[in-house]
């Protein structure tokens, strides 16, 4: 923690650097989809968990904050799983589905 040693009177006396985390951003292009759901081990695989927004574009997005570390997921397009062409890369899950891979890391 950090002290300040001349404080300004619309400061307190004491703070702490915190880091923030910002959302992961996360968009399917699936202009033709009626419905578009992000799964992924972050949420147990539960299309629920995180339904896309339309876009006026035609895209579908999310924003997910996620903890450090490799993630994997895939989008749920009309019932299909979808893989990201923009993702961070391509992995395997326990079952051998492959799926899209993202890194986060905050430093």
């Amino acid at each position: 923690m950090h002290t300040a040693t001349v404080p300004a009177p619309s400061r307190p006396k004491n703070f702490s650097a915190q880091q923030t985390i910002d959302p992961i951003h996360f968009t399917c292009d699936a202009p033709d989809a009626k419905t578009v759901f992000l799964c992924g081990d972050f949420n147990d695989w539960d299309p629920d968990a995180h339904p896309m927004k339309r876009m006026p574009d035609g895209t579908w997005q999310s924003k997910v904050q996620l903890n450090p570390g490799e993630h994997h997921y895939w989008f749920l397009v009309d019932g299909k799983p979808k893989l990201d062409p923009h993702a961070h890369g391509k992995a395997h899950d326990i079952e051998n589905h492959r799926v899209s891979r993202v890194t986060v890391d905050y430093v």
